[in-house]
């Protein structure tokens, strides 16, 4: 009987699908991202402004209010991006669930193998370990998939 491991979790951060979501993730998240960060940097000069204490006390309290509130819409603003993108990274690996199980499908059956188990399991020697074939054949599928893209 021939039984062979496969590290998931060495795949889901080697796979080149999983690189290439990554890379789409950050390039849909990166522009509200961006905008929270310059938001806190605007909150971060009010706090400056008030630090110096040259205000009177209408327009301090005023520019506390101000703050805490920014604060706030910065806070939930920051949670609703980080819980939104939680949902995407998942479904992003979800969707790459079914091609990684074809490409073990397709070495185990390439090499023989009668048996093939992935992480977590309590113990698996070194010599069992066929996550680099994984990996190979995600990136052999991965550059069919790009070259077929490039196709008019």
């Amino acid at each position: 009987m021939r039984i062979g491991y496969v590290n998931m979790k060495e795949v889901l951060d080697n796979a080149p699908q999983v690189i290439a979501g990554r890379e789409k993730l950050d390039q849909e998240f990166r522009p509200r991202n961006d905008a929270i960060e310059l938001e806190e940097a605007r909150v971060d000069l009010l706090e400056q402004r008030l630090a110096r204490g040259d205000l009177t006390p209408g327009d301090q309290a005023g520019l506390e209010r101000e703050i805490r509130e920014a604060r706030r819409s910065i806070n939930r603003q920051r949670e609703d991006l980080r819980d939104e993108l939680s949902f995407r990274r998942t479904e992003e690996v979800q969707s790459l669930e079914d091609q990684i199980n074809i490409a073990v499908q397709e070495i185990a059956q390439r090499y023989g193998y009668d048996l093939v188990l992935s992480s977590p399991v309590v113990y698996a020697s070194p010599t069992l370990d066929i996550t680099d074939l994984i990996l190979d054949q995600l990136q052999v599928e991965f550059d069919a998939d790009e070259l077929e893209r490039a196709l008019p």
